[in-house]
């Protein structure tokens, strides 16, 4: 199981979810159940969010920047199927 950017994926690791055209960010949690072997519609994500959590604006982006930083690597894109 390996990550758009080719990293390996573990049960466990937090992750950040992009959608699978805009390359937006969708979610953001805790991997879990996903089956090694297949890096398409495998295994869930339990978000995270504290309910209310501080926000000092310099240690913050806001999604579409992020977006923007995702597809200047190129990663925006879905990669073609195996």
């Amino acid at each position: 199981m390996h990550y758009r950017n080719g990293r390996e994926a573990h049960n466990g690791d937090k992750l950040v979810k992009l959608n699978f055209s805009t390359g937006k960010v969708e979610a953001f949690g805790v991997l879990h159940s996903a089956v090694p072997g297949n890096d398409y519609c495998n295994g869930n994500i339990a978000t995270i969010q504290a309910p209310n959590e501080g926000a000092c604006m310099c240690d913050c982006l806001h999604v579409d920047d992020l977006a923007a930083i995702i597809a200047a690597a190129g990663l925006d894109k879905r990669p073609e199927g195996k």
